[in-house]
């Protein structure tokens, strides 16, 4: 059985799972405690950036893991996918995912519980002089790429918008901060990348051409950042899901609100210089709660993630793109009430 198929089976058992915690917790009296009466603890990763870290920075500032009776040990990764790996052996409980690794929740190994941010922050990007001025250029040119991340999705689409197939173009494949050096001393034509680095980038090379921006897909696509959890977290224990997601709800909605003091509160929660993280919201859209719930009951999130899921299968990332409702959580996150701050 492929790993979709299986996810499948264990979607409707968590649907029914859900019912009877919600009647259950209709007849109690709402308590979070764990089994000795204290609060539930969660072993949560995430990524030290903006968007990785923003939402439990603010959730701990705020007070938001105290009022839905949950303590979270927070760990820090590189990337995504060794989140993903850790959620499989049990050292994380929940985590957080880029774009580019959206293809691991697609294949049955992590449910995606909420939408964070929408990515606005890639390009496409051409060296000036390089006779490259929109995406059908990069025919026969080389272009550096960091390989599965949301460069490599940008690329995919600007090459498809343009007619183009993968080998029209000479793709070279490397680390992010390679790509920054390959492209500033000339070695490539273009590159597919993202903010902040292109900021270093237009240092050294001015002049350089943005030719694909995130925005030119949206709303039909779009970028989004994401929290998973443990396949078996989410159909053994649904209550403790639906409290951390109203957590990450009621911090994504202060985040909405307060979006250049989230620059300094994330800042501060990474030990960074409090001007570090500066506008690092011109680069993300950030949805308020009662937008997602919306966009995810008229089917407007499950689009986006058919849709990147179609691009990894035609990327050779997923065997089978299946369907989102089998792996995005969306009546849990509808459901899950948010915490207010204590």
């Amino acid at each position: 059985m492929k790993p979709i198929r299986a996810l499948r089976h264990r979607t409707a058992g968590l649907f029914l799972a859900l019912a009877l915690v919600s009647t259950a917790a209709a007849c109690g009296d709402g308590s979070s405690a764990g089994s000795d009466g204290g609060p539930k603890k969660v072993k949560f990763g995430y990524i030290a950036d903006y968007s990785g870290a923003a939402a439990l920075a603010v959730a701990g500032e705020q007070g938001l893991w105290k009022k839905a009776g949950v303590t979270p040990e927070l760990k820090v990764f590189t990337n995504g996918p060794l989140q993903v790996q850790a959620l499989g052996t049990g050292d994380l409980d929940f985590g957080y995912l880029g774009p580019g690794a959206l293809w691991l929740p697609a294949s049955g190994r992590a449910p995606i519980v909420s939408v964070n941010m929408l990515g606005l922050a890639d390009r496409v990007i051409a060296r000036p002089g390089s006779g490259i001025d929109e995406p059908a250029d990069l025919k026969g040119k080389k272009v550096a790429v960091a390989e599965g991340t949301s460069g490599d999705m940008i690329l995919d689409l600007a090459l498809r918008e343009a007619g183009l197939q993968p080998d029209d173009i000479t793709k070279v494949a490397m680390d992010a901060s390679t790509v920054v050096t390959a492209f500033s001393s000339g070695q490539v034509d273009a590159a597919a990348t993202w903010y902040p680095l292109i900021d270093t980038m237009k240092k050294k090379v001015p002049g350089l051409e943005e030719i694909t921006r995130t925005e030119d897909y949206y709303p039909k696509l779009t970028f989004p950042n994401v929290f998973v959890t443990q396949p078996k977290l989410a159909s053994g224990d649904p209550e403790l899901v639906k409290r951390v997601t109203g957590v990450l709800k009621a911090a994504g909605d202060w985040i909405a609100a307060h979006p250049e003091e989230s620059e300094t509160v994330t800042a501060d929660f990474l030990k960074l210089p409090a001007g570090q993280l500066k506008g690092a919201t011109k680069y993300v859209k950030i949805l308020p709660s009662g937008e997602l719930t919306k966009l995810t009951r008229d089917g407007t999130v499950a689009g986006w993630f058919d849709a990147l899921a179609a691009d990894f299968h035609r990327m050779g990332k997923l065997p089978d793109p299946g369907k989102v409702q089998d792996y995005y959580l969306g009546d849990l996150y509808t459901a899950a009430g948010k915490a207010d701050r204590s």
